[in-house]
């Protein structure tokens, strides 16, 4: 097992209500946020930067692993498979807020596609001297695919909503929403590397994006979101149109064109 070179980070930030506004209109919702207004679900993602200098980015774009928390796990693909929040309190905007991360568990498996690298960190972002929001981001490692391994197969996404929207996607939202979350993956803006690199049919609609939309969808339905959990389950490519489903029990997807499941949330 790799060695964690870090115990834990702490970021501060002001949570800047132009670049809360700026992500609504991203979104295409009225960009009404001020100082003082009480931000959405999920908006800390676009908050605690922590640009690195070019030499120390790997192919991907992302911070190479091994220089910070994330240990070196030998594998080159990096993807957010999923993770969980528990909303304590909301989040201002304007209002300088504390960002503590952890390494909560960091395993290695053997999948069908071959080894994967599991990693699971731990956010508490505390304002105003409380904790505010705890999440728990999980993030898998594995191999490029060889050249003639099989596709994997997609679940059959569910049927059965009491609600759905459906959610279009352009490069330039996609372009949008990784400068406001400053996610320099290629995978969301280089149609090359996407699709010669990684094996992508297109660009990749960003896995938080989707969720974030859901986060939405959910709070709308329930007026306040106490808890959110999600889990990718097939990467949705930028010229598909999805729709994201709503149960009155609170389970949640998003199902592709093709009816497959790119990915699974639960909501209270």
């Amino acid at each position: 097992m790799p060695d964690i070179l870090q115990e834990e980070t702490r970021q501060k930030d002001v949570m800047d209500p132009a670049r809360g506004a700026a992500l609504q209109t991203t979104l295409g919702l009225p960009a009404n946020i001020v100082e003082g207004s009480k931000l959405p679900p999920f908006f800390h993602q676009i908050y605690f930067w922590q640009p690195e200098p070019a030499p120390c980015l790997g192919r991907d774009g992302h911070p190479k692993t091994g220089i910070g928390l994330i240990p070196d796990l030998g594998l080159p693909r990096r993807m957010w498979a999923g993770g969980r929040l528990e909303f304590h309190a909301p989040l201002l905007a304007g209002t300088l807020a504390e960002k503590h991360t952890t390494v909560a568990e960091v395993s290695h498996k053997d999948g069908r596609s071959g080894p994967l690298g599991f990693v699971t960190l731990k956010h508490d972002i505390h304002q105003q001297g409380r904790l505010c929001l705890t999440e728990y981001q999980d993030l898998v490692y594995r191999e490029d695919p060889a050249p003639d391994a099989p596709k994997p197969q997609a679940p059959a996404a569910a049927t059965d909503e009491d609600h759905a929207e459906e959610a279009s996607f352009t490069s330039t939202l996609l372009f949008r929403y990784s400068a406001l979350t400053f996610n320099g993956h290629r995978i969301h803006y280089d149609l090359d590397y996407a699709r010669d690199v990684e094996g992508y049919g297109g660009l990749v609609t960003h896995g938080p994006l989707l969720a974030q939309l859901l986060m939405l969808m959910a709070e709308r339905q329930l007026g306040t979101l106490k808890r959110f959990s999600f889990r990718a389950t097939s990467p949705l490519m930028h010229f598909e149109t999805a729709t994201l489903c709503w149960k009155s029990d609170g389970r949640m997807w998003v199902r592709g064109p093709d009816g497959r499941q790119c990915m699974q949330a639960e909501a209270a």
